[in-house]
């Protein structure tokens, strides 16, 4: 009888605390889910407002003109820069809700995970805007290179040709230099565009020291007039 009273006084003691516990877990969950509510709420607004802001400043009308878009639709993917750039900051305050809501429940596994993933974030931004900007200097660097080569009564295709060379190497540096803000594989990518480099002057060197240097003498006379 006395055990039987024993065991019933512990189970009794333990349903007690754990009642407790969930008493005093109460307010933290309304409060999480008060500012989840609120962050969310937040995100959406503060996007819609960035993505309206970057939709003033024309540059996904700049974007448009570079062909990029166009190749990603081509691919099934609808590419906006100001839809982008207000996406990772719709991102950046949901993930910035959810290190507050981890906290207010006491969770800093998953708050330091959070953390890491914001201070990353930015790197995510400069390296748009880093692929935004290269993408809108080829497609200037193509035009101006091209009617510069075609007013010094350059060949059409070869005007083009050269032209477009410049038009993706700054497309191609932009894109490496996207990637190491990203810290992506960094060290690849400098011997990478090392390697780049040197491949572009040894074709440019081969290419007027041999068979091509009296063309080249052409050339360099016209473009000079």
């Amino acid at each position: 009888m006395d055990t039987v009273q024993t065991w019933g006084e512990a189970l009794l003691s333990s349903l007690q605390n754990l009642w407790l516990k969930i008493i005093a877990f109460v307010p933290e969950l309304l409060s999480a889910l008060l500012v989840l509510i609120i962050g969310l709420i937040l995100a959406s607004l503060l996007s819609k407002l960035v993505y309206e802001l970057l939709k003033l400043t024309k540059v996904d009308v700049l974007i448009e003109k570079t062909g990029f878009p166009k190749v990603m639709k081509k691919h099934g993917i609808k590419f906006s820069l100001s839809g982008l750039l207000a996406g990772v900051i719709k991102w950046f305050i949901l993930i910035a809700v959810l290190i507050v809501v981890a906290d207010i429940l006491n969770i800093p596994q998953i708050t330091e995970f959070l953390e890491r993933i914001v201070l990353y974030i930015p790197n995510v931004l400069v390296a748009i805007v880093i692929l935004a900007i290269g993408l809108i200097l080829g497609k200037a660097a193509f035009t101006v290179t091209d009617s510069s080569l075609k007013a010094a009564k350059i060949n059409k295709h070869q005007a083009r040709s050269v032209a477009a060379l410049a038009k993706w190497s700054l497309i191609v540096f932009a894109l490496l230099a996207a990637l190491t803000q990203l810290n992506i594989a960094s060290e690849l990518i400098q011997i990478l565009f090392t390697g780049i480099v040197v491949m572009l002057a040894l074709a440019g060197g081969l290419a007027f020291g041999l068979g091509g240097k009296d063309k080249a003498s052409k050339w360099l006379d016209s473009l000079h007039k």
